[in-house]
């Protein structure tokens, strides 16, 4: 049975996947909900898994497969509550993604906070190179490219849609810019869920304001990557709660943003 059990802020049973997956699921939302009003500016959750000797990749080279059942539901839970999900190409590559689909067990939440059924795709990439494959593009939500003057911007306006392509940066994603832009035209709830170096550069521009991290009960050794990776950050954050079930943890730490002098 997979019984989850929340050991802070308070010990309780959260419920279990086995035997009551959509009370459970019900219940996992509610703790991960969002603030609500949600910020103008938007708000910003990292989803990561990591091994517990610190790899963000498993021995196969990917994340996916770290978690198990429920890493995977709360990687549904996540995604039920976003407006969209911010993702790097490379990852997208890498874990064959394609476009969120709508969950029927958020539906109701969804309907309540006036959001699409599914969460909208944002693809990260400098270069402008996308990949196409697993309906990215086919979606019931939009797919948006977040790119660089640099890129191709004409072929992407042709694949993706003139107003779906986002230009951020001159030659590198200015990640903060993007949030901002994403914010303002009605996704707020944003959902990044990597790679490590798009979350290590939005933890340097200070857009990062929760992460949800899933340890999974392995080791790997080698030189799989940290869950953020780039320019050097000082971010601190205090953990909301902390969930066992079974052998894997489930944390959500809030970033303490420091006010500007």
């Amino acid at each position: 049975m997979t019984v989850l059990q929340l050991l802070l802020p308070g010990r309780a049973e959260v419920g279990n996947l086995t035997t009551d997956p959509e009370p459970t699921v019900q219940a996992l939302a509610d703790l991960y909900a969002y603030p609500e009003p949600v910020p103008v500016r938007g708000w910003v959750r990292a989803n990561m898994v990591s091994t517990l000797d610190g790899s963000a990749s498993g021995p196969d080279g990917v994340s996916g497969t770290l978690g198990g059942a429920v890493d995977k539901a709360t990687f549904g839970v996540l995604r039920g509550l976003s407006d969209v999900v911010l993702v790097g190409a490379g990852t997208v590559r890498a874990e064959n993604y394609g476009a969120p689909t709508a969950d029927p067990a958020f539906a109701e939440r969804r309907r309540a906070r006036g959001q699409r059924p599914a969460p909208a795709l944002a693809v990260v990439t400098r270069s402008g190179d996308v990949p196409t494959g697993n309906g990215v593009f086919e979606g019931s939500s939009p797919t948006f490219v977040i790119t660089t003057a640099r890129a191709d911007l004409a072929r992407l306006r042709d694949l993706a849609g003139p107003d779906q392509v986002i230009v951020a940066g001159d030659d590198d994603v200015d990640t903060d810019d993007a949030v901002r832009v994403l914010a303002g035209r009605g996704y707020r709830r944003i959902l990044l869920e990597g790679g490590p170096s798009l979350l290590g550069h939005s933890l340097a521009a200070g857009t990062v304001d929760e992460l949800c991290l899933t340890w999974a009960p392995v080791l790997v050794a080698g030189s799989g990557p940290r869950i953020a990776v780039g320019p050097g950050a000082d971010v601190t954050a205090r953990p909301a709660h902390l969930i066992a079930a079974g052998d894997v943890l489930l944390g959500r730490w809030l970033v303490q943003h420091v006010p500007n002098n």
